[in-house]
């Protein structure tokens, strides 16, 4: 889909998690009332547990990961909304991905709970991080109580 300038971007971090998907309907709502365009956008890492871990040379199938975000899009927001959602998947730092994809925007939208992890207890929050970082209003959606 090709990413019309002319409208507000509104960025939107998802990682599979309940609460992403929160921030994504959050996203496509926000988006309608302002006549802006939707990006979402998924980061990956190769966790690393304990001190010496082995090198790793892992493949990572971006088309894939693609297909499985546009799945869960597709579930998340119905066929025709989904189909209106621009998506980028990288590698490398959630926080340091957002801020980048966020230049430029209009809004960054993020879940208040991710995966979370190991890794996030050591990094601190990726809605923390971007909250703190980004040069453009930052959404922290939180999650629906169950």
């Amino acid at each position: 889909m090709d990413q019309d300038v002319s409208k507000p971007r509104v960025v939107v971090g998802v990682d599979g998690s309940p609460s992403s998907f929160e921030a994504v309907r959050w996203a496509v709502r926000y988006a309608g009332l302002v006549g802006g365009a939707v990006e979402a956008v998924a980061a990956w890492e190769v966790p690393l547990y304990g001190w010496s871990a082995p090198a790793v040379d892992m493949y990572i199938d971006e088309e894939e990961t693609r297909d499985q975000m546009a799945q869960e899009l597709t579930e998340v927001l119905g066929a025709d909304a989904a189909a209106g959602v621009r998506t980028r998947v990288a590698h490398g730092d959630a926080a340091e991905i957002l801020l980048r994809a966020a230049e430029g925007a209009e809004v960054l939208v993020v879940g208040s709970r991710g995966r979370g992890g190991f890794a996030r207890v050591m990094l601190g929050s990726v809605s923390q991080r971007v909250a703190a970082h980004a040069v453009c209003p930052v959404v922290i959606v939180p999650s629906e109580k169950t």
